[in-house]
């Protein structure tokens, strides 16, 4: 079933509840959405009312719906970004989070083109650059001073405080050059003074990814934080796997961000074996990343799970965790009277050659498999992306796989 016209209630038959707190009965329920789209009841084999559609889950999962907490979704405002179709409902994703795409100077655009026409919850990041991510890397957001605009940023939020959940800031030479960590203290600064958390960037050094964990506090986000690039890597460096264990232990939320450049299979096995989880799984999708080798939020699980995150954990990293990066309460989804926001989703055996950003190879056994976004009354079909043939890009600066 595709999505259907609101003001018909839905019956969702049949299904497991996971992540939805420990009061949460177990055992297979069905759960009564009315005609405004809220939960009405939840119960083995409720009755379904006259007019009502109905799905049957078959048994498979539902949790509160999934969050995406780093996607570029400011299609036609940057060269790199996806419609929100691309990698929301129809993936089982109900709430997308930009992360960083606009800076102040472009948001109301994104505001009035992206983020208020989708079915799907779209918070933001707002990027410290006032340009965002319109050239992304060709034209970096952040050379120099110039580049940050603090009154605008300030009225910027001020304008869009619905819809705003952070700063962002890409700390890596290919996008400030030799102007190393300063603009991860400036968007601190800018951070405290919003009461904001802030998400950062760590890539190619400078700066370092110990200046980055050193500068953040409770609350803040380091994205691509299982990345294996030379000098940002957690596993070359004793003191800086030391110091990234401490700082989740105090409240700093280590965020996959996957991406074309920034996960490792290698690194996310071995911290993971230490006992250092990610908070949270993201994608980092974009329209260089989609293809190869991120795919979708189900494979970025299926991946996560593979290198040894307990099954519950890579739920929880979808659904609470993220949601609580942007202030959105996700324990109470199936309490009658609050608005439906549901993944149906199988854990299904199979054989899939998956890739990381390195270029290295595992075969997924146990693969994540959405079957449905529920947002309100709509039940929109949904599945994992099927990648289309690569091809090799020229650029100015050498070739990619597309």
């Amino acid at each position: 079933m595709d999505a259907q016209t609101a003001g018909t209630p839905l019956v969702i038959a049949n299904v497991k509840p996971i992540a939805f707190g420990d009061a949460t009965a177990t055992g297979q329920i069905d759960i009564l959405i009315d005609a405004e789209g809220r939960v009405a009841a939840t119960g083995p084999s409720l009755p379904v009312p006259e007019g009502a559609r109905r799905i049957d889950g078959g048994g498979s999962w539902i949790s509160p719906g999934w969050v995406d907490l780093h996607v570029h979704i400011w299609h036609g405002g940057t060269d790199i970004s996806l419609r929100p179709s691309d990698c929301g409902a129809e993936r089982g994703v109900t709430t997308l989070v930009d992360a960083g795409s606009a800076g102040e100077a472009n948001f109301h655009g994104f505001r009035q083109y992206i983020i208020e026409p989708s079915r799907e919850r779209i918070k933001a990041f707002l990027n410290l650059g006032s340009i965002g991510l319109v050239a992304c890397n060709r034209v970096p957001e952040l050379r120099d001073i110039k580049d940050i605009d603090l009154d605008r940023i300030l009225q910027c939020y001020a304008d869009n405080s619905e819809h705003i959940v952070g700063l962002k800031v890409r700390a890596s030479h290919v996008i400030t050059g030799s102007w190393g960590v300063t603009p991860v203290k400036l968007g601190k600064k800018i951070a405290k003074i919003l009461k904001l958390p802030m998400m950062v960037h760590v890539g190619e050094p400078p700066a370092l990814y110990d200046e980055v964990l050193e500068i953040l506090g409770p609350g803040d986000v380091v994205t691509h934080c299982f990345n294996g690039k030379a000098g940002s890597s957690i596993l070359e460096d004793e003191d800086l796997f030391a110091l990234a264990e401490r700082c989740a232990a105090n409240g700093i939320r280590l965020d996959i961000g996957h991406g074309g450049a920034s996960f490792s299979f290698k690194v996310a096995e071995a911290a993971i074996a230490r006992g250092l989880l990610p908070f949270s799984i993201s994608t980092d999708l974009h329209d260089h990343s989609m293809n190869f080798p991120v795919w979708d939020l189900a494979t970025t699980m299926s991946k996560l799970l593979s290198v040894g995150m307990p099954f519950e954990k890579v739920i929880d990293a979808v659904t609470h965790a993220p949601a609580s990066v942007i202030r959105l309460d996700t324990r109470d989804r199936l309490n009658v009277g609050t608005r439906a926001d549901f993944t149906l989703f199988d854990l299904v055996d199979g054989e899939l050659e998956a890739t990381d950003s390195n270029g290295d190879v595992s075969i997924l056994k146990r693969l994540f498999e959405p079957r449905y976004a529920v947002i309100g009354t709509e039940a929109i079909t949904a599945s994992r992306y099927v990648p289309r043939a690569r091809k090799l890009v020229r650029h100015s600066h050498g070739y990619s796989w597309r």
